[in-house]
């Protein structure tokens, strides 16, 4: 069976609110505990109308909290809005009051617009050229802390937190392969240089003390509901946010819309067919046949799957299909 994960980006939907996104981040990750998925990661994006998950580790606190044996975790923190020794005291102290359930993935992006990205860091002097520095120097935070060490991170010092790389490009690939760390690649939105990046990542992985081999995992957006006409519905959401943030016009998830895509003008629905190309849109069979395909042809290890579905039981039983799915692709197998 491939491992299933859920990526989250606690959606604010059209006449809704950040208080019942979060509600709703933690009712899904209940489901998705109860339904076997592996990890529930929380995504950070700043000054987004649609996304409520940018103090991130926040609301990591408020998943675990509310759940028990899933595991839980950034997807991810954006490092260079942060100092290391800030996200190793976070994410020591998630690690200390839920042991064995937290996860770190770190990106190299704002996850912003540069404006927003000066407001969080106040300079943008050591932004994301010093990455790989800040990346080793947080891992460092993690190890026991030596008699002359005079800064610590506590809690943090001695914290197992498994640290993975983010990454939609090469840079990442390359990086997760020196350090030895596992590697999630965004390909539910930037699916342009998948492949080679995981060419890239296999080929040059050195082994350490987190990971002795590679291991990929990778973002998918699945779309599941009982008819295909219904789950390509639910997917006009996801297509008219992306459309609206590529235009400029970044807002609150929208409701479905029948036809959505055949009314586009030609160059939307091209950047939408590059941009999702790496979508699950349908039934429970024609999700089977897609998740098996998409496995097949790039060997992941885990997919990380996201579902920006306007209501929020339709998403819940978009989960739920899809559970039901790789459980028969794993007894058939």
């Amino acid at each position: 069976m491939t491992a299933l994960s859920v990526l989250d980006l606690s959606p604010i939907v059209e006449g809704s609110n950040a208080s019942q996104s979060l509600a709703n981040s933690l009712d899904l990750a209940r489901h998705a505990e109860r339904l076997g998925y592996k990890r529930y990661w929380l995504a950070e994006h700043h000054n987004m109308p649609g996304i409520a998950s940018a103090a991130t580790s926040v609301v990591i606190a408020h998943v675990a909290g509310g759940t028990r044996t899933i595991r839980v975790g950034a997807g991810g923190i954006m490092l260079p809005n942060h100092s290391p020794l800030v996200i190793a005291e976070q994410f020591g102290t998630l690690a200390a009051l839920h042991p064995g359930r937290i996860d770190l993935g770190l990106g190299r992006a704002p996850g912003t617009d540069m404006g927003t990205a000066r407001a969080l860091r106040r300079n943008l002097e050591a932004g994301a050229d010093s990455f790989p520095q800040d990346v080793v120097e947080l891992m460092g935070y993690f190890q026991p802390a030596g008699d002359s060490q005079r800064i610590r991170a506590v809690p943090g010092e001695g914290e197992q937190v498994p640290i993975w790389i983010l990454g939609s490009s090469l840079y990442g690939a390359q990086l997760a392969a020196m350090l030895g760390l596992p590697y999630a690649f965004a390909s539910h939105f930037a699916p342009a240089e998948l492949d080679h990046a995981l060419e890239v990542y296999r080929s040059r992985f050195q082994p350490s003390k987190q990971l002795d081999k590679p291991y990929i995992m990778l973002g998918l957006n699945v779309f599941a509901a009982p008819s295909d006409a219904e789950a390509r519905l639910l997917f006009t959401s996801l297509q008219q946010a992306f459309v609206n943030l590529r235009t400029g016009r970044p807002g609150r998830l929208p409701p479905p819309v029948e036809g959505y895509e055949r009314d586009l003008d030609p160059m939307a629905k091209t950047m939408l067919g590059q941009a999702l190309s790496c979508a699950v849109v349908g039934a429970p069979e024609t999700v089977g046949q897609g998740i098996e395909a998409f496995v097949q042809r790039t060997g992941a290890d885990e997919l990380m799957v996201t579902a920006q579905i306007f209501d929020h039981a339709a998403r819940v039983r978009s989960f739920e299909i899809l559970a039901d799915v790789n459980k028969s692709l794993s007894e058939a197998a």
